[in-house]
């Protein structure tokens, strides 16, 4: 009998070890639990606090479906907005090949700790992330992805005690300023280089229902060098804090080691009844409905619910509420317009857990079709206008009935 050649039997006979990557399940599925809040109820059962507090509440207000509601104004407060300029442009004519863009950007990613097998445009991976090492079970909680062009690699670790997140360009390293303006000192409209918007982020937000007496309101800029690039400010008492950019085409970046507060702080100072949205362009929607005492947190939702509460020194993601605690302790009723999808969600049963349920209230956005409903509060503005964004927030549902 005929017998293979030695290396073709070396081949049959050795088993396949490598297995595709596991993706990460990034759906939120809201589960029902009890978590103690960080807010302090007074009962005669309760003996023990076994967390710190974060927020005091006041006296709970009636609890109905539609309980009266006040936000509601007519009026805006003006504001003065300095007029200057971080020249963050990119020039799709200096690109390079991919496979220079993917020798740049492994070395910028390994840069950071972060080690991948194989270097593909479009791939998507899961890894162990180097800033919380997977924890104690080495979970594989860091997606990674490298964007079709290569231009650029992102990653979040979706470990809840983690988050981390970053992004690098595969240009020159001034771009890499796309994630993180590195702002060192005091820092001004002078020092980020932002100028007054220009004709095409004006017409940008005039699609979105947004006026320019809303924008000059609330001191929206943009960069001195790349003519796409909206700044949002985050100012605390008038003095600018953090800085947060937006491309039109949905990239967002950030200035880098600033403490991290509510978008629109100074507009809840001593409000009794506040919002609270997901996202920039929600406050300024929520404005042009009437609603000034709104707020958005700064850094988007989380994908699924924490597991428990940490401490609030260990509560890193939401490090900007304790950053606000002195204005957030202030409101006796909490609107939650975050977005209606699964993150948006977690996002609101995250602040609701940390706020206290018993103060806070569930916008519930209307349908859309018979398949779906509308999203966020700029979508309502858009689609069905002011009014009926109004009513919307007329209508939020007592946290506790919603959940």
């Amino acid at each position: 009998m005929a017998l293979l050649p030695q290396h073709l039997c070396r081949r049959i006979l050795t088993p396949l070890t490598s297995t595709p990557p596991r993706h990460y399940n990034t759906a939120a599925t809201l589960v029902t639990r009890t978590i103690i809040p960080f807010i302090s109820i007074s009962s005669r059962f309760h003996h023990i606090q076994p967390l710190p507090l974060l927020f005091s509440t006041s006296p709970p207000k009636p609890t109905s479906k539609f309980p009266p509601f006040s936000l509601f104004v007519s009026g805006s407060r003006s504001i003065s907005h300095a007029t200057v300029p971080v020249n963050v442009g990119y020039d799709e004519e200096k690109g390079t090949t991919h496979s220079s863009k993917l020798r740049i950007l492994k070395q910028k990613v390994e840069g950071r700790g972060i080690n991948c097998d194989s270097w593909k445009p479009g791939q998507h991976d899961v890894l162990i992330c180097p800033k919380c090492n997977g924890g104690q079970s080495l979970d594989k909680g860091l997606s990674f992805h490298i964007s079709k062009n290569g231009d650029f690699a992102t990653w979040k670790c979706f470990r809840v005690e983690c988050s981390w997140t970053g992004q690098v360009v595969a240009e020159d390293s001034a771009l890499c300023n796309r994630v993180e303006v590195n702002c060192t000192g005091l820092m001004t409209v002078e020092s980020l280089r932002l100028v007054p918007l220009g004709e095409k982020i004006i017409s940008y937000f005039a699609e979105r229902k947004i006026s320019e007496n809303t924008l000059r309101r609330n001191a929206v800029m943009q960069t001195s060098g790349d003519q796409n690039a909206i700044a949002f400010i985050y100012r605390q008492d008038g003095a600018l804090v953090h800085c947060k950019y937006r491309s039109l085409d949905k990239k967002f970046w950030q200035t880098k080691n600033k403490e991290k507060i509510l978008y629109g702080l100074d507009d809840i100072k001593g409000a009794d009844e506040i919002i609270i949205v997901e996202g920039e362009i929600d406050k300024l929607s929520m404005e042009e409905a009437g609603f000034i005492s709104c707020v958005s947190v700064p850094d988007g939702a989380p994908q699924k619910v924490s597991a428990k509460l940490p401490l609030f020194k260990k509560d890193s993601r939401f490090q900007y509420l304790w950053n606000c605690k002195e204005h957030l302790d202030k409101a006796s009723r909490i609107i939650l317009a975050t977005d209606g999808d699964p993150p948006g969600n977690v996002l609101a049963e995250e602040l609701a857990c940390r706020l206290g349920k018993e103060r806070c209230w569930r916008v519930c956005w209307p349908k859309k079709d018979e398949l779906s409903y509308y999203k966020d509060a700029n979508e309502i503005l858009m689609n069905l206008g002011s009014a009926a964004l109004r009513d919307v927030v007329h209508r939020a549902e007592l946290y506790l009935m919603h959940s």
